[in-house]
């Protein structure tokens, strides 16, 4: 595998991607858009809501002057990162990488310049950066909600963030990113085995809705331990959200099973690898000729 080429390949992915502005936008910007505008919403809601109540009361109206810390704002944001709806959206980017070369019959004119494995890592690094560009933008997204708070509510801004907050912020980002990755990995897999663009959007959204129902009433019903190997093997959100409560717990609470991170780690990974695995084995045996 040449390292040149697999530029080249990468290079060619991000530029026709960048082309097409509504991908980029339904995976990149609309959930950030749809979070600060939401966010502010419920703040003038919420203020509006309480004048009314202090005025039947006649009572004055007292919204405190605790500071709002931005400090927050960042560890809100790489927390969530990688969010239901930005797993959901982020599929019309990645099935866009990674079917639409099928969709437009490109296949049998880009293959003949690079070797195949080159062509489907070049798609992987390119849906890994536009991960990166929507977790950034939901970062921006969580300090402009924040610094709306403060405004709204006339509260002062601090900006509070010590080590153990930087060590929360990257770990988070980290899995995050990882999760976002993972959960394209169906789509990968899916516009391989299917050749179909529809295909590679709805089912690992289908898969991942399946896996949540299966997470919530379906470990009773099968009576499966959340920390056990059948709940974190077959459920990735399960195992990512274990990961997550690892790095920052909500509420501090007794510490979690030998080995369960463990479990949950080896679960991320096989669920990042089999599909990608899988991709190539069958991209590799594919006749191109008329894609």
């Amino acid at each position: 595998m040449s390292i040149t080429l697999l530029a080249d390949s990468v290079l060619s992915e991000a530029y026709r991607l960048t082309r097409n502005r509504m991908a980029v936008f339904w995976s990149v910007l609309f959930v950030p858009a749809l979070f600060v505008i939401g966010g502010i919403t419920y703040h003038l809601i919420t203020k509006g809501k309480t004048q009314g109540m202090a005025a039947v009361a006649g009572i004055p109206l007292t919204m405190g002057q605790q500071p709002v810390n931005l400090g927050e704002a960042l560890n809100q944001g790489a927390g969530m990162g990688a969010n239901g709806a930005i797993l959901v959206f982020m599929l019309i980017g990645a099935a866009t990488l990674y079917a639409g070369d099928y969709r437009w019959e490109t296949f049998r004119l880009i293959s003949a310049r690079n070797s195949r494995v080159n062509l489907i890592l070049g798609k992987v690094v390119v849906l890994k950066l536009l991960a990166l560009a929507a977790m950034i933008a939901f970062l921006i997204a969580s300090f402009i909600e924040t610094v709306s708070q403060a405004l709204v509510f006339a509260r002062p801004l601090t900006f509070e963030f010590d080590g153990g907050d930087a060590g929360r912020f990257v770990l988070q980002w980290l899995l995050s990113w990882v999760r976002i990755v993972q959960y394209a990995m169906l789509a990968l897999l899916t516009a391989t085995l299917t050749r179909s663009l529809l295909a590679a959007l709805f089912v690992p959204f289908v898969v991942g809705f399946a896996q949540s129902l299966l997470g919530g009433p379906g470990l009773a019903i099968l009576g499966w331990e959340p920390q056990g190997w059948a709940a974190q093997l077959l459920l990735p959100g399960l195992a990512f959200e274990t990961l997550k409560a690892a790095i920052a717990p909500a509420v501090p609470g007794p510490a979690q099973p030998d080995g369960l991170l463990i479990k949950s780690l080896i679960s991320l990974t096989l669920w990042s690898l089999v599909p990608l695995a899988g991709a190539l084995a069958w991209f590799n045996r594919q006749d191109l000729s008329k894609e």
